[in-house]
């Protein structure tokens, strides 16, 4: 992974090569749409509160979990004994990107979601939350940490998602197999190049004209930036945002020259 420094440098360019996050001299009505009625929307929905209460309460769990680690690993800690607290505090996504997917669960309806890398499962419950009719499928490697997240599941009365564990190498395929398609999904469970590659192959069979994929930490590393890279350049992508945390896929066959933008947020 890029070190504290160069990560400050590589944002410090993203930063001044984005758009400003309002729109302004977007040259694409998808995505001037995207900023202004997705991005930017400022409502404040209920489940956002009590989600939030529920990272709170994680925060200050000093239970102690041993983890089985199948990605990168921990950026914090090379142990395999973590305390609940640590892993909320280093491996959940800040709230606005979890309020961002629940925004876009919400405005584009997706109905088969697919996430790669529970966690503590808190953006697992925005993406739940953001349709309730949705059916939310979920993948941990680490026992104990699923059995956190299946309580908080239980706790936020979400019953859209099923929690499958275990090696994603061994556990997406036979989901994929099982469904018709997949609407959404958000890529967040192992930080190299050749598995995530991987990854984005096996969910593009089971993609549509509608589907959007959301890879996390696409900066975060050189190996990480070549399967972004790789990802932008593939025929069936369309269109892609850069938030820099996080990276967005389309494939809007409708639109026939592929578009790249970097847009602050």
């Amino acid at each position: 992974m890029y070190s504290s420094v160069q990560l400050a440098f590589k944002y410090f360019k993203y930063f001044l090569a984005a758009s400003n996050g309002k729109g302004h001299g977007v040259h694409s009505p998808f995505v001037f749409d995207f900023i202004t009625k997705v991005m930017n929307d400022s409502r404040h929905f209920y489940a956002f509160e009590t989600i939030e209460k529920q990272r709170r309460r994680l925060m200050h769990d000093n239970a102690l979990l041993t983890i089985e680690d199948f990605g990168a690993g921990s950026t914090v800690t090379k142990s395999n004994q973590r305390k609940v607290s640590n892993i909320a505090k280093s491996a959940l996504k800040p709230k606005k990107f979890g309020q961002l997917m629940f925004r876009m669960t919400d405005y584009y309806q997706a109905n088969t979601i697919v996430e790669l890398g529970t966690s503590l499962g808190i953006t697992t419950a925005y993406l739940a939350s953001g349709n309730l009719k949705a059916n939310v499928y979920t993948f941990e490697g680490a026992k104990q940490v699923a059995q956190i997240a299946r309580q908080n599941f239980e706790d936020l009365s979400l019953q859209n998602i099923q929690l499958l564990e275990g090696n994603f190498d061994e556990t997406l395929q036979p989901l994929l197999n099982k469904i018709e398609s997949v609407d959404f999904a958000f890529v967040d469970g192992n930080h190299r190049k050749e598995p995530t590659i991987r990854y984005f192959e096996q969910l593009l069979e089971k993609s549509t004209e509608q589907s959007v994929f959301i890879f996390d930490d696409i900066h975060w590393s050189k190996e990480m930036e070549e399967a972004w890279n790789y990802i932008q350049q593939h025929e069936a992508v369309t269109l892609t945002i850069d938030l820099f945390f996080i990276g967005l896929v389309f494939f809007r066959r409708e639109q026939k020259v592929s578009q790249h933008f970097v847009v602050r947020f």
